[in-house]
């Protein structure tokens, strides 16, 4: 009997420590996206302060300091560091919180992983294809699509408009 609860506990222990950050992974994988993989000093030589701060430190930028917050126009938000597409502006919307937020990602794009760094469990976001961190995604977006609020440093992307 305790051989059996010893093997059944190994295993539930293996199958949940596949966190959410390995399924995006196992995801990215499956849709063939190349990685991007660059040292400190090249990151650090691409990336303005503020950006290398957010993007590879997974610092948070002040809030209201973006000057993506106002934009209205149609088009896309990549990833700064590589371009990466990562939200459509057709998924944004105005939270109130100070950050760029949308409702949903572009699937495939976005990696997510688990973090307590203040103290509790939140989801965090990162570009699948670089690394770089986003921000995080909470339950208390709008009711009537997602119900998610993707919270984003706007020095982590990029807005480019459509024609």
């Amino acid at each position: 009997m305790y051989k059996k609860l010893l093997i059944l506990s190994v295993f539930a222990l293996f199958v949940s420590c596949k966190g959410n950050s390995q399924k995006s992974k196992d995801t990215a994988k499956k849709q063939n996206i190349a990685k991007i993989e660059k040292t400190d000093a090249e990151w650090k030589a691409q990336l303005t302060p503020l950006e290398y701060n957010v993007l590879r430190k997974a610092g948070t930028e002040r809030a209201y300091s973006s000057n993506l917050l106002e934009i209205k126009e149609k088009g896309i938000y990549s990833c700064a560091a590589c371009d990466t597409p990562l939200f459509k502006s057709e998924h944004k919307f105005k939270s109130g919180t100070g950050w760029p937020s949308f409702d949903r990602t572009i699937e495939g794009n976005v990696a997510f992983d688990v973090d307590y760094k203040i103290g509790y469990k939140r989801t965090e976001e990162h570009c699948a294809v670089c690394g770089g961190h986003l921000g995080h995604v909470f339950d208390d977006g709008p009711k009537n699509t997602t119900g998610e609020r993707h919270c984003i440093n706007g020095a982590a992307l990029k807005f480019t408009p459509t024609k």
